[in-house]
């Protein structure tokens, strides 16, 4: 699990933030006494910064070169200021990127998972096999076998089916699947979520495992382990 420090004042902006990277499985962190910020960056040890400009006590960009004393660390920058110069300011300081408030979840979560694929070479394809209801799942493959047989999937329905069982009796909304499928350059749209979706059951039914994949009505999709309902 990667480790975020959020370094926001407005708190119901925090709180929202925090929320949703949470549901990314992100563990985050935020500031409690905003002229300690080096302190709660020693602490946490943060695998990436975010962070606002306009803050008490000190501006984002005098944390930026404090950080940059001690650290390496991806630090992205959130603020309203739209002027050309606070990116620039931002970028020779050391930041990573920049993200104009308001901004849409799906652009932050994709710039996130960017950096850290590139900073700390990770990827969601090191796990090649997966048990899931008595049956393997091969991701390198894209077969599903059990004792009923074995079904070959398309790479789409594969990701779908990886990300589901990862977090099994979980629900993955329909915005993350889009959103993780876009950032792979799987590019797909919304309806075509849905046919990828009813396929992969289609052909999951021919080894007994179609009703495993449920529908959550108007929040998204869960693999089911057993007969676990949620």
């Amino acid at each position: 699990m990667f480790k975020i420090l959020l370094i926001e004042d407005d708190k119901s902006l925090f709180e929202e933030i925090q929320t949703r990277l949470t549901q990314w499985s992100y563990e985050v962190h935020g500031i409690d006494d905003f002229g300690q910020v080096m302190e709660k960056f020693s602490s946490v040890q943060p695998d990436l910064v975010l962070i606002d400009i306009q803050l008490p006590s000190y501006d984002g960009f005098h944390w930026c070169r404090m950080i940059r004393a001690h650290s390496n660390v991806p630090i992205i920058f959130l603020s309203s200021r739209d002027h050309p110069m606070d990116m620039v300011m931002a970028m020779q300081l050391g930041g990573d990127d920049f993200v104009q408030k308001p901004f849409h979840f799906e652009v932050l979560i994709a710039k996130i998972q960017a950096i850290l694929r590139r900073v700390y070479n990770y990827s969601t394809d090191t796990v090649k096999l997966k048990t899931w209801n008595g049956a393997t799942v091969d991701f390198e493959k894209n077969e599903v076998e059990n004792d009923a047989g074995k079904v070959e999937l398309t790479k789409n329905e594969m990701f779908i089916l990886k990300l589901l069982v990862e977090q099994k009796n979980k629900i993955v909304s329909r915005e993350k699947l889009i959103t993780s499928l876009w950032d792979d350059e799987r590019f797909i749209s919304d309806n075509t979520l849905t046919v990828n979706v009813n396929r992969l059951r289609k052909k999951l039914d021919d080894i007994g495992l179609g009703q495993q994949i449920e529908t959550k009505v108007g929040q998204g999709y869960c693999a089911l382990e057993a007969a676990d309902k949620l």
